[in-house]
């Protein structure tokens, strides 16, 4: 009877352009990650095209004779559109649509349908529609209402689209109306973050650039089971699990989403929310991937990032992860980082550094004590056990001695009540 034939759903078929303005502009390797992103939304890279130019060009985005060049290949190449490296503007994207007659997309179209692909939560879902409809209203002039022509991305697919019909007037009404839910996830996000500091329970933010590998850590340090794939923004929700660290503390960790170069501003403003749970955590541990030749640039791109959301003067602990697959020769530091530690988060090796490494830092948020607590005080012992790092407790006849450190905010409630005031070991 012969093979049966697998008639799989024909995959897009781009070529990528990029304009490179000026001798640093790194073009070739950011072209490299939007295959890359261009692969994790389901299309294939078929051809690249690179235009050194003094600027943008205003109207095309590249030359006359690029386009001519571009009609050529797509043609040999049997190509069925083209994405360019950067945000195209409006007119950008209609002149090079009348031009190519075939599908122009650019970056930040492709990184939104990966996000709508990838969002699950409902918070999720209404931050990457907003930021969908936006970028599609700031696309409206010059189309007219006949939305169809945009046409989505790679695979139409995401909470946006079947919205593609919409005209100005309902995508405003349907924006307004995201932007009031979202306000609402919002307070719940800060009532949730309340409730964290009264329990007293310190957080650690994980960031990183995207694929580093902050799920997998997640996964190893709390076996929290999320989505770790070798994929760019396999995560996109926020995920917050609790670990106990070696000393007893609890600690909450909180996975945010991946950070990527030009990630489009209508997702930073999106994703403001979630992202912001690094401003009000206590520590931040900065993932790198240091098997990446990109490493300091992808670096350089998550402390831009933290600065543009306004995270500045939190203790950093710099995480260089993949260290299965880093070369020994790379040379490996970061100065912004008040500690680095070496990980593999899938063999699980420097784990126990980097547990030590957070203690530490949480260990200077805090007072030594050193005291003896009559036995009706039990309780007091046990807010140290939960909040703090007890380091040792032996039962005595008239009491029980601790050494500990505190948080300063519980340091009052631990007080003995005897009215003898506490040694601190400070």
């Amino acid at each position: 009877m012969g093979n049966m034939i697998d008639l799989e759903k024909e995959t897009e078929r781009v070529i990528l352009v990029g304009v490179s303005v000026t001798d640093e502009d790194d073009t070739q390797k950011s072209l490299e990650e939007l295959k890359d992103l261009a692969s994790t939304a389901g299309a294939a890279t078929v051809g690249v095209v690179i235009q050194n130019r003094e600027q943008v060009h205003p109207g095309t985005y590249v030359g006359k004779g690029k386009i001519e060049e571009i009609k050529g290949l797509m043609w040999e190449l049997e190509a069925t559109g083209i994405i360019c490296d950067d945000e195209l503007s409006p007119a950008q994207m209609k002149n090079l649509q009348d031009e190519l007659d075939a599908k122009v997309m650019d970056r930040t179209l492709v990184i939104l349908d990966i996000f709508a692909s990838r969002a699950s939560t409902s918070e999720g879902k209404i931050q990457v529609e907003l930021a969908q409809l936006k970028y599609r209203q700031s696309r409206l002039t010059g189309f007219g209402t006949a939305l169809s022509r945009l046409g989505g991305g790679i695979g139409t697919r995401g909470p946006g689209e079947k919205k593609l019909e919409m005209d100005r007037r309902l995508i405003k009404g349907r924006i307004a109306q995201l932007n009031r839910e979202l306000r609402d996830v919002k307070r719940h996000r800060e009532v949730t973050r309340e409730q964290r500091s009264r329990n007293r329970i310190p957080v650690a933010a994980i960031v990183g650039y995207t694929n580093a590998g902050k799920s997998t850590l997640l996964n190893t340090l709390t076996g929290a089971g999320i989505l770790a794939e070798d994929k760019l923004f396999a995560t996109l929700d926020p995920t917050t699990r609790e670990l106990k660290l070696p000393s007893g503390q609890e600690i909450l960790l909180t996975d945010t989403v991946g950070f990527i170069r030009k990630l489009p501003h209508h997702l930073i403003e999106a994703f403001r929310s979630t992202l912001e749970e690094a401003r009000y955590a206590d520590i931040i541990l900065h993932v790198v991937d240091a098997a990446n030749p990109q490493m300091d640039e992808q670096m350089y791109i998550v402390y831009e990032t933290l600065q543009n959301l306004g995270v500045t003067d939190k203790p950093i602990v710099t995480i260089f992860n993949k260290q299965d697959k880093a070369q020994d020769d790379v040379i490996i530091r970061d100065f912004h980082a008040d500690y680095t530690v070496k990980i593999s988060a899938k063999t699980r090796e420097g784990i126990p550094e980097l547990l030590k490494t957070i203690e530490a830092v949480l260990r200077q948020q805090k007072v030594a004590i050193e005291n003896l607590y009559p036995y009706q005080d039990a309780a007091k012992i046990q807010m140290i056990r939960r909040f703090g790092e007890l380091q040792e407790e032996e039962y005595r006849e008239d009491g029980i001695f601790v050494r500990a450190y505190v948080p300063v905010d519980i340091y009052e409630k631990v007080k003995v009540s005897r009215g003898d005031s506490p040694k601190s070991a400070l």
